[in-house]
């Protein structure tokens, strides 16, 4: 089978064909991986540039009416689509409908199935949606309710977890790297690129996380604040006209807490990795100050990770942060030097292989389609 992945991020979209044989769990790549990098402004942007983006790979592998499947990550599911599943008319409107929780994400994603559409023409229904919240539908409800009013359960606001594709990318790829089978592991996965998150990953499934309703919540990253004491934003909404720019609206905070935070806002330079480190070097104190503080939350949150694990088998570094920062491994593992015996992996992300994986068990599982 011919599998073509669309991962649309927050930062980049990346395009992958995958031709898979033999068993759904071990997919082999035989065409050339291509990806295209780079933010992406508007859905009218990448309805224009992902037919260009995609040329490379019709002249390496034929058209895309000979393809299989086509596998979008969709970052926000909601309660309803917990599993990868067909892209129905159903299942659309539903990815629409969560992108007030992730609208950086799903309304991105929306672009791209629609784009496919008119690329595949009587072949579109062979979409279909993998979920990255989807990974963490095992959480228990004491991980996943908010203290707040219970009937914020029933209006469907708890914590979903986010970026689940590349935690089970990680575990799987853990597991192989130890010899071990996955069902014996701890394992804390951390994916640290633009977005940040930890999974307490046990026996394969996920316990704990710690980005929540919205990828806005847990870690410090590039521009998001991450976890904030709640009273600041009421604080701000009551007194922040006086702020340049003005806070006085819901859209407000979203700009300030996912667009000007995080290694961004601190440095007041860049959510980029290697700009931060760039500056540290050149002695500007605001950059230390950013890198030492999204070190030290994180470090906070792996540790409350292995709490909740009860012990630790392994701690799993994946995403362009993860993967290439040696300086923030090197302050993560020296907290955890108390652990004996701790093994420290680092796995390339490969989320849109993951997404093969998850498309040939949805269509053995269906008899194809």
């Amino acid at each position: 089978m011919r599998i073509l992945a669309i991962n649309v991020g927050s930062s980049s979209v990346k395009c992958s064909l995958t031709e898979v044989s033999g068993e759904a769990d071990s997919p082999e790549r035989v065409a050339e991986s291509w990806s295209a990098q780079g933010p992406v402004s508007s859905p009218d942007q990448l309805k224009d540039a992902l037919p260009r983006w995609l040329d490379p790979l019709w002249r390496m592998a034929g058209s895309p009416r000979e393809l299989d499947a086509v596998a979008h990550r969709i970052v926000h599911g909601g309660i309803a689509h917990r599993q990868t599943t067909w892209l129905t008319p159903e299942v659309r409107a539903a990815i629409a409908a969560q992108a007030e929780f992730a609208p950086s994400h799903n309304r991105l994603e929306l672009a791209a199935i629609e784009t496919m559409d008119g690329l595949l023409g009587d072949r579109s229904t062979r979409q279909i949606a993998v979920f990255d919240t989807a990974f963490h539908a095992t959480m228990e409800p004491a991980a996943y309710v908010y203290p707040g009013p219970y009937e914020w359960v029933e209006l469907g606001i708890r914590r979903f977890g986010f970026h689940g594709i590349s935690h089970a990318h990680a575990a799987r790829r853990a597991a192989e790297l130890l010899g071990r089978s996955l069902e014996s592991l701890r394992l804390i996965t951390c994916h640290l690129g633009n977005g940040c998150s930890l999974a307490a990953v046990r026996g394969g499934k996920s316990v704990d996380t710690t980005m929540g309703f919205t990828p806005a919540d847990g870690l410090m990253m590039g521009s998001r604040c991450g976890s904030i004491d709640p009273g600041i934003a009421v604080y701000l909404l009551r007194s922040g006209a006086g702020l340049r720019p003005a806070i006085s609206a819901a859209d407000d905070l979203d700009r300030v807490f996912n667009k000007e935070s995080g290694l961004k806002g601190i440095s007041g330079l860049s959510g980029d990795m290697r700009e931060i480190l760039a500056a540290i070097a050149a002695g500007n104190a605001r950059a230390k100050l950013a890198f030492d503080m999204y070190a030290h939350r994180l470090c906070r949150e792996v540790g409350a990770m292995l709490a909740v694990l009860g012990g630790l088998d392994a701690i799993v570094f994946t995403g362009g942060v993860g993967e290439n920062c040696a300086p923030l491994r090197e302050r993560v593992c020296g907290q955890l030097g108390f652990l004996d015996s701790l093994k420290v992996l680092v796995v390339k992300a490969e989320e849109e292989q993951q997404m093969a994986r998850e498309c040939c068990r949805l269509m053995d599982s269906d008899g194809g389609i």
